[in-house]
């Protein structure tokens, strides 16, 4: 990605340019990708904006494969941006660099308003993520807009009021009313704060109590899920007869950080050896969505333990000519690294040990069963958390071999199915986000 941070902004153009120049902040993997689908919505207006991006966390190859220019230095932490989940990891950064990194950010965020002021151009900041770049973009000195991924209501109530909880130190996350605390909604509060884009319906409905300008556009991490086929959504209500005639398909989503997601995909292979154990007079096939940074080889190793063959037939086409087959009893395994979409939606159910995959795929409509890992995602603590904000679309089991059980219960319940699949669409939004925030952004920030 291009560094910016040491050229002389001042002699981009000697005269003032009559587009908005746009600075997008992020602070994490998926806050990039999400930035990014807005970025390209942004760029296919009538009057597109110059666009300029400052990744907080990572080195934000989401914006390289856009060519979006960088103004300041980036750097992965050893954390990966898991440090809500374990202060460890959180010293691990700060031993690693954090602060000093976090002060040249704020600096060139600041360097980059004053050469855009000095040229007398229209500029403006996105931020994107949590506090973080929210607050970078607060004390740059010029309009911003949030778009909030990181909070949620559904984490502390749902729309029959407040969630019950085993901790009383749990009633700090909602002690002001929100689950975004009083300096957050101060950020977002302020005159030059002019848009804010919470993720779901129930957050923006929260958030107008103050005097907060929050948009209900839906939620970005929708979009761009469109599979390579042209299929209607699994119908539900005929799920006992579909069921008799055609195999059952289970996701496997076992995350995508190195190290962790190997580690999650040996758990897995226990709930999928119950699951062939438990439903022997039925086809099933497993769709194995690896992420395209991680090394296809270990989880190819890791199927010769349960006696997994590979094979050159499949009961499923998918969208990825590399794609490998395995068979096993009355069961197939397929694993892809290039064909996440399609595993979403062919997915009746997942067995789910990630972040943004699991919310994806339970945005779609459907059940994901999760199994908590050791971390430094995965791990209980946020498996809790994410049960909460997902409500009855993530059923939680403390041991692999559970999941057959759960699957079970949920193929003989037609009524919590269609409960599920309407719960999934409602927290987490219909496609089109990202334009929608592209429009309001191109009517608030110019």
């Amino acid at each position: 990605m291009r560094d910016l941070s040491q050229l002389p902004l001042l002699k981009q153009s000697p005269d003032k340019s009559s587009r908005l120049q746009l600075l997008v902040l992020s602070n994490g993997h998926g806050e990039d990708i999400i930035a990014a689908r807005i970025i390209k919505e942004l760029q296919q207006l009538s009057s597109p904006p110059d666009i300029f991006a400052l990744p907080i966390v990572g080195e934000g190859r989401a914006y390289q494969n856009l060519n979006v220019p960088c103004i300041g230095e980036v750097k992965t932490m050893p954390s990966g941006g898991f440090i809500y989940m374990d202060s460890r990891q959180l010293m691990r950064d700060v031993q690693g660099g954090l602060v000093q990194l976090t002060w040249k950010q704020i600096q060139a965020v600041r360097r980059w308003v004053s050469s855009q002021t000095k040229l007398d151009n229209q500029k403006a900041i996105l931020a994107v993520g949590d506090i973080v770049p929210l607050l970078f973009a607060a004390i740059s000195g010029a309009n911003y807009a949030f778009v909030g991924t990181a909070k949620s209501e559904y984490y502390v109530r749902d729309e029959l009021g407040l969630l019950p909880r085993k901790s009383k130190s749990t009633r700090w996350e909602n002690f002001s009313g929100s689950i975004y605390h009083p300096w957050e909604r101060w950020l977002m509060s302020r005159r030059l704060c002019r848009a804010v884009f919470p993720r779901d319906a129930l957050t923006t409905e929260i958030l107008r109590k103050w005097p907060i300008t929050a948009f209900d556009v839906g939620n970005p991490m929708m979009d761009g899920l469109e599979p390579s086929f042209g299929t209607s959504r699994f119908d539900h209500d005929s799920f006992e007869q579909q069921e008799i005639v055609r195999p059952l398909v289970v996701t496997l989503l076992p995350g995508s950080r190195a190290g962790e997601a190997y580690d999650n995909w040996e758990v897995m292979m226990i709930a999928v050896s119950a699951l062939i154990e438990s439903f022997r007079e039925r086809e099933m096939v497993f769709l194995g969505a690896i992420a395209p940074g991680l090394d296809g080889n270990i989880f190819t190793q890791t199927l010769k333990i349960p006696g997994w063959q590979k094979c050159d037939q499949s009961p499923v086409q998918l969208a990825d000519a590399h794609a490998l087959s395995f068979k096993q009893k009355n069961a197939y395994l397929i694993l892809t690294q290039q064909a996440y979409n399609d595993c979403l939606h062919l997915g009746d159910l997942a067995i789910a040990m990630a972040g943004t995959a699991t919310e994806q795929f339970i945005g779609l409509g459907k059940p994901a069963i999760a199994i908590p890992g050791k971390g430094p995602q995965y791990n209980p603590a946020f498996a809790e958390a994410q049960s909460r904000l997902l409500g009855s679309s993530l059923i939680l089991v403390d041991q692999p071999t559970k999941v057959a059980q759960v699957t079970q219960s949920l193929l003989q319940n037609p009524d919590l199915l269609h409960e599920i699949s309407e719960n999934g669409v409602k927290r987490m939004g219909l496609p089109g986000a990202a334009k929608r925030i592209a429009e309001c952004l191109q009517e608030r920030l110019t």
